[in-house]
């Protein structure tokens, strides 16, 4: 991991409001954890949950965005004001927590995410994981943090030396057969790979240089937004299976590097074509 010793550079004032938000999020998060029993669960779809934290957290975050910006829209995963300042050019993409499933285990990897979409590009994202008090934050052409020290993609050059992330599609099974064998491929050729459950928190890794690399399907926007830009900005490249730039809306991921990168795209392109469409792997 390739970590620069430096003061963080003072914050745009929309990343100082979404790191306020994303912290009262987490507050909200902690609190739930702490009596996971009482809960009220629902389902979404097969294998896709949702909790008061969830809901009570992307309101926490709404409710902060929108105290100081409320002509910005909102793209939500629960739907908080879903439709509201439709075409507004700001438009904050939340996942309140990311790693749901995770939560309502007990198993500590989960996180909040939220990035700022500005006429079509990416300009502003926090991650902020809430049992580590870990914030990952980046601006357009400010660099990559966690809390107060620059952060850079790993310098690994051959991904047979590489810890590669990755995720499940375990809802529906459409892409199963598929997934296992670019997970064979993957595996027979990099040093490790690893499932931990939270999309928005691999990809904070990528850019921290603790995985060199990642790649999932089935991803929605609010899962790749924080986490592209912190990539970018980290010194590393953010595309869809080709290495093309629709990873945001087509979800399908991958991250690296630019040298793992390359050889990414070129182990697991070919296995595009056969995936089908499919929801997100993450809950």
């Amino acid at each position: 991991m390739q970590v620069e010793c430096s003061a963080m550079a003072i914050l745009h004032p929309m990343l100082t409001t979404a790191v306020k938000a994303a912290r009262r999020a987490g507050n909200v998060i902690n609190r739930g954890a702490r009596d996971l029993d009482l809960l009220t669960v629902t389902t979404k779809g097969p294998k896709d949950y949702v909790s008061e934290v969830d809901r009570a957290a992307e309101a926490a975050i709404v409710e902060t965005l929108h105290a100081t910006y409320p002509n910005h829209a909102i793209l939500a995963e629960e739907g908080t004001a879903q439709g509201a300042n439709a075409a507004a050019e700001h438009v904050w993409i939340i996942d309140p927590l990311d790693g749901t499933t995770n939560f309502l285990h007990g198993f500590p990897q989960y996180c909040v995410s939220i990035a700022l979409q500005h006429k079509g590009q990416i300009t502003q994202a926090v991650i902020y994981d809430p049992v580590r008090n870990d914030l990952f934050t980046a601006t357009r052409g400010r660099g990559a943090f966690l809390n107060d020290r620059r952060i850079r993609v790993s310098r690994r050059q051959h991904l047979k030396e590489c810890l590669i992330g990755t995720g499940f599609p375990f809802r529906d099974g459409s892409n199963l057969d598929v997934y296992i064998r670019m997970f064979k491929a993957m595996t027979l050729e990099a040093a490790g790979i690893r499932r931990p459950g939270s999309a928005a928190l691999d990809l904070a890794y990528v850019a921290a240089g603790y995985y060199d690399g990642f790649w999932e399907v089935g991803l929605n926007p609010w899962d790749v937004a924080a986490g592209s830009l912190l990539i970018v900005e980290a010194g590393g490249l953010v595309g869809d299976l080709d290495g093309e730039g629709t990873y945001l809306y087509g979800g399908r991921v991958i991250a690296a590097n630019p040298r793992i990168f390359a050889q990414m795209v070129k182990l697991l392109s070919p296995y595009g074509r056969a995936l089908t469409p499919a929801h997100a792997t993450e809950t």
